[in-house]
């Protein structure tokens, strides 16, 4: 095991806590001497996101920000809890392996893999993990449990200066309650070994509530070799709030591990090798564990308010895949296994407040966010997940800084701009078991934001944003220089990569329950993130624009029905020329989702989603290309009284044999050219099924 010098975080972290809590403090006495709380501008204040867009007027920054409340997420029937992410318009989320692996992402002609240009927060905690074992930005929602979280926030392009690596296409926040109304007991069952069992509650405890929730989950799914996932969730929340200060410390804890299907050659279908269910190799699979422990303070003065978030988890993850069969190792296979185990420790600290300047209304944010990583991963030559050989083990520190200032100025009575700047500071030390892959090395990147709003008029707002953001790439990266598996000689790449964000687009609530939103955007990023089919990870490559709208609306024409509609189209492009081509591929064109949705209708409750996930070029050239995919999943329940309803949810209706996902490579069955054939692999959707559940409120 390599190991570095040990860090004496705690008490820099506690030092340096004391010094910005007095400097933030004394902010609003240095610059403006006045502190004034004008109308019209309430981000000081606490925001209740209604079913109507006038409760954004005024407070969004862009046409692409939203919030879906706990009601909306309520009615959604999904098959894993990352899917509860597709409530954000334009954003896909599929799988192409075993159920309790980091679900793959699709937004705004990304494929984002599992997640590299997707920033994901739940409860003041970023998923994505920098340098993972199997690929940057790795960001795994299993440990999310649905019925806790109290709603879901959504920003798109790097226009927003508190979000910073792997927002370039956008941040998602996820926020958990921190009191139940009721207890609620959930027991459910259904076809492919499906079954769930959660308990939670609040409890008064003193001033504050305590509250608990544990699920247990088993499901073997459709495949020829089951799943046998397994997972458990737990979480424990103490929380207080008194008025001007509320907070809360948090405990989590989650494990799961599973079989995996992963894709498969089409050729191998086509020949009646195996079903479409079927694996090449069925000792695929993995465990993984992910415990926390977090705190969040949020307090309000007439300086201001003043929010601190501080967290520390660990999690561990042993992934064993083969997606070339025979490739590499016709004698034992191309099994490997990606290791990773890390302690992630952040602080969030940010000071906001109000004040007039020249008769004009300024509200102040700045903001101070550090991170740092301790990081074992390795990957592993395997077959039937026993260790061959070792082709490379890694320990990395990696540490952040962030810096940010963002100011709102009301100039007119209808016209608004939001400006920021973010700087980050990044540093990586790797101890490699290869000397030459070792080394340190820092960057820093700064980035600037600007959003200029119009209006309302006749209950519509016009949004014009600019800004850039980044992200990191794999701190192995930045100092390898030999490939640990061949020998040969490679470039490293750069630690930050720069993205940059146009937009234009409006919002409106015209209509009595209508909200709607267009948006018309271009990204171009220095260097694009790409998943290598037959290496199981991804690599820095080529420069890329992309250039799209997106269109969504919510309605509610009556109190107990609601439609919920979006539509996305993006042209995707590498920016440099190549004799491959230019098209990138998995990158997303088109995608659209709509749900509707009935509740308060007596007993009765109910919705039905429709999800179309568009047609995607496979290779640069665009000769290959993907299918689209098209799913429908529905439920429907009946309220027993007020305490009790049960409910019966059906997941692709039309039993559909379209695929999840799709790659093009090369890989070997055996008996094929040692050379491998060129074939595109492929992950289907699950088949038709049907869960039953029974929900008591105690």
């Amino acid at each position: 095991m390599y190991r570095a010098p040990p860090l004496n975080i705690n008490n820099y972290l506690y030092g340096l806590w004391k010094k910005l809590l007095v400097w933030l403090s004394l902010i609003p006495f240095t610059i403006f001497p006045s502190t004034i709380y004008p109308a019209g501008i309430p981000t000081l204040s606490e925001i209740e996101v209604r079913a109507n867009t006038r409760e954004l007027m005024g407070v969004a920054n862009s046409a692409n920000e939203g919030t879906v409340l706990k009601e909306q997420l309520d009615q959604r029937t999904v098959y894993r809890p990352g899917e509860l992410l597709e409530t954000v318009p334009g954003l896909i989320v599929t799988q192409h392996s075993g159920e309790g692996k980091a679900n793959q992402y699709f937004m705004r002609g990304f494929n984002l893999d599992h997640g590299t240009d997707l920033r994901i927060v739940v409860d003041g905690m970023l998923v994505n993990q920098r340098s993972h074992g199997h690929g940057q930005g790795w960001a795994d929602t299993n440990f999310v449990i649905p019925e806790l979280i109290n709603n879901l926030h959504y920003q798109k392009g790097p226009y927003y200066a508190d979000q910073g690596d792997f927002s370039s296409a956008g941040a998602i926040n996820m926020r958990y309650l921190d009191k139940l109304p009721v207890g609620i007991a959930t027991f459910s069952a259904g076809q492919q070994g499906f079954i769930r069992g959660l308990v939670a509650k609040s409890h008064a405890i003193g001033q504050g509530d305590l509250l608990y929730a544990l699920e247990l989950l088993k499901k073997d799914g459709p495949w020829v070799n089951k799943e046998k996932y397994k997972k458990f969730n737990g979480v424990l929340r103490y929380s207080q709030n008194t008025g001007n200060t509320k907070f809360n410390i948090t405990a989590m804890g989650y494990g799961g591990r599973w079989n995996s299907t992963d894709q498969i050659p089409q050729r191998a279908v086509d020949n009646n090798l195996i079903s479409r269910l079927d694996t090449i190799d069925p000792s695929d699979g993995a465990e993984a564990h992910r415990f926390s422990l977090s705190s969040a303070l949020q307090h309000t003065s007439r300086y201001g308010l003043t929010k601190i978030n501080l967290y520390t988890l660990h999690t561990n993850l042993a992934l064993f895949s083969n997606f070339t069969y025979f490739l590499d190792d016709p004698v034992n296979g191309d099994q490997f296994s990606q290791i990773d185990k890390r302690f992630q420790s952040a602080l969030d600290l940010s000071h906001a407040w109000v004040n007039n300047f020249a008769g004009l209304a300024l509200e102040n944010t700045v903001g101070f966010q550090f991170q740092n990583d301790v990081i074992d991963n390795g990957l592993l030559k395997t077959k039937q997940r026993q260790k061959l050989s070792t082709t490379r083990r890694d320990h990395i520190l990696q540490n952040s800084i962030a810096l940010y200032y963002q100011n709102s100025v009301q100039w007119l009575e209808k016209f608004r701009t939001v400006a920021g700047v973010r700087s980050d500071l990044y540093w990586f030390d790797v101890n490699s078991n290869l000397a030459a892959n070792s080394g340190t090395v820092h960057d820093s990147m700064t980035n600037p934001k600007l959003s200029l709003i119009f209006g309302p008029w006749f209950q519509t707002e016009y949004y014009f944003n600019y800004g850039s953001s980044f992200h990191s790439n794999d701190a192995r990266g930045t100092t390898t220089t030999i490939d640990p598996k061949t020998g040969t000689p490679i470039d490293k790449v750069s630690p930050l990569v720069r993205s940059t964000g146009l937009e234009a687009g409006f919002r409106t609530a015209i209509l009595p329950g209508l909200q709607a939103a267009l948006t018309f955007f271009r990204l171009d990023i220095d260097s694009e993130l790409l998943f290598v089919g037959d290496a199981g990870t991804t690599f820095a490559t080529r420069p890329s624009t992309r250039e799209g709208f997106e269109i969504s609306t919510f309605y509610k024409p009556m109190d107990w029905l609601t439609v919920d509609l979006d539509y996305a189209l993006t042209k995707a492009r590498f920016s440099d020329s190549d004799p491959a081509g230019n098209y990138i591929p998995q990158a997303v064109q088109g995608v659209g989702k709509a749900a509707i949705a009935f509740n308060h209708l007596g007993p009765f409750f109910g919705s039905l989603q429709f999800r179309y996930f568009g047609k995607r070029p496979l290779i640069e050239d665009n000769s290959v290309r993907s299918k689209s995919t098209i799913t429908l999943n529905g439920q429907v329940g009946y309220k027993i009284g007020k305490k009790v309803q049960i409910m019966l949810q059906a997941f692709n209706l039309l039993n559909s044999h379209d695929h999840a996902i799709d790659y093009f490579y090369t890989s070997r069955l055996p008996g094929e050219s040692t050379q491998g054939i060129d074939d595109r692999h492929f992950h289907p959707i699950e088949t038709r099924s049907l869960r039953a559940s029974i929900v008591a409120n105690f």
